[in-house]
């Protein structure tokens, strides 16, 4: 059975209704119950003599379980990392590439899952491919396309960052297996807004930032490690991940040598944070109880009604076939003017231009208002 849309949750943020805040990509905005949250986490570290050393374990296990939930998978599977950039780093550092062997990414792809791939194919004298951006909008056929024997990564997103074009994962990640590649999942801009089939799609890694669709703090995020994958090494070594280190409480001078179960061996060092772990908790929890299913049965006839009505006024959206239901990139028939991301603000619409794309990306906090004075800002401005 099809999930069901759910009511306008505005009331849970702390949004004003003269604002039409259709920028989650770009920023997450907190729930209104985060704010105590913080402030008791701000109230411990005030006095840091009521932390014990059970307190660096506690929360960090039950984020990571939290988040977990949301990607149904087993809560061994998933590290803290304090950023994408980050959780591409460590899947880098563990793919084995060797010279003369390609790394395909997509065109215009966010610099988190880039740059990690052009120095690796740089430092294997290996060819990075970047597939060029499909006039068609069919990123999976364009993608498939680069897939060979030679190649050793395929890292994509599950959708584009600068106007929601979407990827069918499974499809790449059966052709990456075919010819032995590894594929690398940016889900950034999906996870906690679009449902993933994780069996379906088989990543051997999956990165996420937490302060987009996820409404986490700045500065947490997440990575996904296939169990093929937890035999590796992290970019930093330290004690927290380490068997017998919690019980310890730190009273040692101890080296300790192995490693904790699964994918903690890539957790960052400083995963304790007593002001964003909490946050993140009653975050994560939201996504939960609302569920993933039911936000993007949500927010798809949100977009759709911008892509209507954009077409109306001679803007291009993507076909509705090959896009997700929470991003939606418009493409100007000449040009955006430079301004327009203020002009717009002007108005209390708040956007991103990315690219050529105009982005619009609405949550659970958007309501018909908000669609009704982005139309009529664009009608203004565009």
């Amino acid at each position: 059975m099809p999930a069901a849309p759910l009511p306008c949750q505005r009331h849970l943020f702390d949004l004003p209704p003269d604002i039409a805040y259709l920028n989650c990509a770009t920023f997450g905005p907190f729930l209104r119950t985060m704010r105590e949250a913080g402030i008791d986490g701000i109230d411990r570290r005030m006095q840091p003599w009521s932390i014990d050393r059970e307190s660096f374990y506690v929360e960090v296990e039950e984020v990571r379980g939290l988040f977990a939930r949301i990607l149904d998978t087993a809560v061994d599977d998933i590290a803290l990392v304090p950023s994408s950039s980050y959780a591409v780093a460590v899947a880098a550092a563990n793919l084995p590439v060797a010279h003369r062997q390609n790394l395909v990414v997509p065109a215009l792809e966010h610099s988190s899952n880039f740059y990690a791939w052009q120095q690796r194919a740089e430092d294997r004298g290996a060819t990075l491919r970047v597939v060029p951006r499909p006039d068609d909008g069919d990123w999976t056929s364009a993608v498939l396309a680069h897939v060979d024997a030679a190649t050793a990564v395929v890292a994509v997103p599950n959708c584009h960052w600068s106007d929601g074009g979407f990827f069918d994962l499974a499809a790449i990640g059966a052709a990456s297996r075919r010819v032995g590649a590894a594929l690398v999942v940016d889900a950034t801009q999906s996870i906690g807004a679009l449902p993933l089939d994780l069996q379906a799609v088989q990543p051997d890694f999956l990165v996420c930032s937490g302060y987009k669709w996820l409404l986490c703090p700045y500065g947490l995020s997440f990575l996904y490690a296939a169990p093929h994958r937890q035999d590796g090494l992290g970019i930093e070594l330290h004690s927290f991940n380490r068997v017998g280190a919690r019980a310890l409480l730190g009273a040692t001078f101890d080296h300790l040598r192995e490693f904790e179960p699964g994918a903690r061996r890539y957790d960052m060092g400083e995963r304790s944070n007593f002001i964003a772990l909490p946050m993140a908790k009653l975050a994560l929890g939201q996504i939960l109880s609302w569920s993933v299913a039911s936000i993007a049965a949500t927010l798809a006839p949100l977009t759709e009604q911008v892509a209507g009505a954009a077409a109306e006024l001679g803007l291009r959206p993507p076909p509705s076939d090959r896009r997700v239901g929470h991003i939606i990139g418009l493409a100007h028939p000449t040009q955006w003017p430079a301004d327009i991301e203020a002009k717009l603000r002007s108005d209390g619409v708040h956007v991103g231009l990315r690219g050529d794309r105009l982005r619009i990306s609405p949550h659970l906090y958007s309501g018909q208002a908000d669609i009704d004075r982005l139309v009529t800002s664009l009608r203004r401005h565009a």
